[in-house]
């Protein structure tokens, strides 16, 4: 799990190196929805304010990933004869920076070039600037993703079993290694439970989850 204050961190040296290349974009575009925080961030270390987005879609709720990136929705602003600076949180597969450029470069700008908080090796695209590198590959969590990807993990944790808290609480931890608390896991569970995707359960005076049958 990534703080707040990292993410500020990373953002101000991640300002830093595109100032130091000597790259001044026309235009910023974060990727959304990971890239927004880290382009509103980015932009405002450099002082510069020409920032629009685009949206992407490739990972879900709890890691899941799609067959494939795919444009959600387009860019709305002209950017040909332009420098573009695009924007992510991280790259993973790299196939949401690779479709990004391949999409902005059919649109004429004159540069194009990419930034990211974190960068994994295992990634097929290497971005011109990012934060840091992620050599061993793990699933990072931001704190604009927190609630969702815990929902995720949580559907994922329950399978087809029932478990009471304490059981999911454990699980987290054997698993993940997440330390989540009793009362924000209990939270997700009431939401998740509020949109029919799982189900509370009470047997012997034991409360326990599970995934609704569909």
């Amino acid at each position: 799990m990534i703080s707040f204050g990292e993410v500020a961190r990373l953002s101000r040296l991640l300002a830093w190196k595109i100032k130091a290349s000597g790259y001044h974009p026309d235009l910023i575009i974060a990727i959304g929805r990971g890239g927004y925080v880290p382009g509103r961030l980015v932009s405002d270390f450099l002082l510069f304010n020409d920032l629009t987005s685009i949206k992407i879609e490739h990972y879900m709720r709890g890691a899941e990933m799609k067959a494939e990136a795919r444009i959600r929705f387009p860019l709305s602003v002209d950017i040909s004869g332009k420098k573009v600076l695009i924007v992510d949180d991280i790259t993973d597969t790299g196939e949401t920076l690779q479709l990004s450029v391949e999409y902005m470069q059919s649109l004429g700008p004159v540069e194009v070039r990419t930034a990211v908080l974190q960068h994994k090796t295992s990634s097929s695209f290497v971005p011109n600037f990012y934060g840091q590198k992620v050599v061993k590959w793990r699933w990072i969590i931001y704190p604009w993703a927190r609630y969702e990807d815990l929902a995720g993990f949580a559907e994922k944790t329950l399978g087809d079993r029932t478990l009471d808290i304490s059981r999911i609480i454990a699980e987290f931890k054997d698993r993940y290694e997440l330390e989540v608390g009793e009362k924000e896991l209990l939270e997700i569970l009431y939401d998740l439970a509020e949109r029919n995707e799982i189900e509370r359960v009470e047997t012997d005076n034991v409360v326990g989850w599970r995934v609704k049958e569909k």
